[in-house]
């Protein structure tokens, strides 16, 4: 590839439930009888590394899945429940070889302590390809699951971007924030050679190379050592969803990938200007930090039959199909064009969301990834082991070890 070729793509695909659209389901090729089994999040996973793509991210929750913002609903005509996303990972790490495997946390409610060790524990059993999403949550019927505090629902405030509820938010960022910031502590706190495993003289660890990281913060005061040694990655990848200043922080401070949705290239570009900027602010100027756009996609082989696949989806929800993210019916070469446009924003990847899983994955691994390889802008073969590696970002060195 010369050097003037512009520079290839990466793409993940974030999978949920049966599809993004609320009636994917209903779809014959949905399997909603297999959803709660290992085999369905195999297929699925194993066919996104089919395609070569670079991760999978996997939806969670602490609630019940709502077409409410901040409250559980009564609907019985739409998906409910899932599987545990950082165990569905676990389980389908051994039966895979390349593709990354992202879960989603909610930091609102757990520990990081148990994050940590869950994330480094996917890291090895994945020999080096986990991360996670990192999500927040202001459901208060999720804080009641478990019992230890309140939050406020944000339509109790006087509009979202009122004085109140802009706090609010902050403070639950600012939270998220400081819940990385242990987990990636933890990580570090073992180095990398503090197992010694020497039979002969019966060393197994070296004590000296095990570290407090007596982190003391307005939301966590934690002591350390983690009981995992450190993972293969080092850093395993940490991700967020953003659309707006005080999420686009977060992802600064502490993401090595941030997923926007911008509207089109313009948009992107603005939304990576605030994102560096703040990058900036938080003194990791120097340091790689993907931006991603997020995407629903209904692929088809021509645009009419995308959207009339989506009119039949919106009717049997009784309602348009709406997203955070901008919603694309086509072909994959259009698809293609529009991603060449919006990566031309500063975007360096994108996480699509398949409507349908069963019918849109396969047209992304099987007919999107030929096309930009076609254009030369996606990968021909794995060229890593692990998920730093496939992103271009270096294992990082350890912040206790001595120099």
């Amino acid at each position: 590839m010369s050097s003037t070729s512009p520079a290839p793509l990466h793409l993940a695909v974030a999978l949920d439930g049966t599809g993004w659209h609320p009636a994917s389901w209903r779809e014959p090729v949905a399997r909603p009888r297999d959803l709660f089994t290992a085999g369905y999040w195999t297929d699925l996973i194993t066919e996104a590394e089919r395609g070569l793509l670079d991760f999978v991210t996997i939806e969670d929750g602490l609630g019940p899945q709502s077409s409410l913002p901040f409250a559980p609903d009564e609907r019985t005509d739409q998906v409910r429940g899932r599987l545990d996303a950082v165990l569905i990972a676990s389980r389908v790490a051994p039966l895979t070889r390349r593709i990354g495997l992202v879960p989603t946390v909610v930091t609102t409610h757990t520990e990081p302590f148990h994050i940590s060790k869950a994330i480094a524990t996917l890291d090895y059993v994945s020999a080096g390809r986990a991360g996670l999403r990192v999500r927040t949550t202001f459901r208060p019927d999720e804080a009641a699951h478990f019992g230890r505090r309140t939050v406020p629902r944000l339509d109790g405030f006087d509009g979202l971007d009122g004085p109140d509820a802009q706090q609010a938010i902050t403070d639950l960022f600012d939270e998220a924030a400081d819940h990385v910031e242990v987990v990636r502590r933890l990580w570090d706190s073992w180095e990398d050679d503090a197992e010694i495993r020497d039979a002969a003289t019966g060393r197994f660890i070296d004590r000296d190379k095990l570290h407090y990281i007596d982190f003391e913060g307005r939301f966590f005061s934690v002591r350390g050592p983690s009981i995992t040694p450190r993972p293969p990655q080092g850093q395993p990848l940490v991700t967020a969803l953003a659309h707006q200043t005080v999420p686009y922080r977060l992802v600064a401070r502490q993401a090595d990938i941030g997923y926007v949705t911008p509207r089109d290239a313009d948009h992107a570009r603005a939304i990576v200007a605030e994102i560096r900027a703040e990058q900036e602010a938080a003194g990791r100027a120097g340091e790689t930090l993907h931006v991603f756009g997020d995407l629903v996609v209904l692929l088809d082989d021509s645009q009419a039959e995308a959207e009339a696949r989506r009119d039949r989806l919106d009717t049997r929800a009784g309602e348009p199909y709406t997203s955070d993210a901008r919603i694309f019916t086509g072909t994959a070469a259009q698809l293609a064009d529009l991603l060449e446009e919006l990566a031309a924003g500063g975007l360096s990847g994108f996480r699509l969301r398949p409507a349908v899983a069963g019918h849109d994955l396969p047209r992304i691994t099987r007919d999107l990834v030929p096309e930009l390889q076609r254009r030369r802008r996606f990968r021909d073969a794995y060229e890593a082991g692990t998920l730093r590696g496939l992103l271009g970002l270096t294992r990082p060195a350890n912040r206790y070890a001595a120099a």
